[in-house]
């Protein structure tokens, strides 16, 4: 999975559910802790996310993921162009479907 996929994916999980944890996140996308980590400081970095600490919560490791307005723009154009891509390769993948139909009919 390339780094823009993954950082859309991460966006759009965060966006469902900004109480999730990273443990939670890396195995509901089925990556590890350390690289969902990883991805979450290239977000953050970024300033497509901000993470909250919860002030008041006794578990002071609890975090509270939000995408910034820049992070729902960024989601918006990575989910553009993911869709462009997947459609591409849904087009090219029907093409190849019908030629082998069609190389499996003449066989039979």
């Amino acid at each position: 999975m390339s780094d823009t996929e993954q950082h859309l994916k991460v966006l759009r999980l965060l966006q469902e559910n900004p109480d999730i944890t990273q443990r939670q996140m890396a195995q509901h996308l089925g990556i590890s802790l350390g690289g969902l980590n990883y991805c979450l400081k290239a977000l953050v970095q970024k300033g497509w996310v901000k993470m909250e600490n919860f002030s008041r919560n006794s578990n002071k490791l609890k975090y509270t993921y939000l995408l910034t307005p820049r992070g729902v723009k960024a989601k918006t154009v990575l989910t553009a162009r993911f869709l462009k891509r997947k459609l591409l390769e849904y087009e090219a993948l029907k093409v190849e479907i019908e030629v082998l139909r069609t190389e499996t009919s003449k066989r039979t």
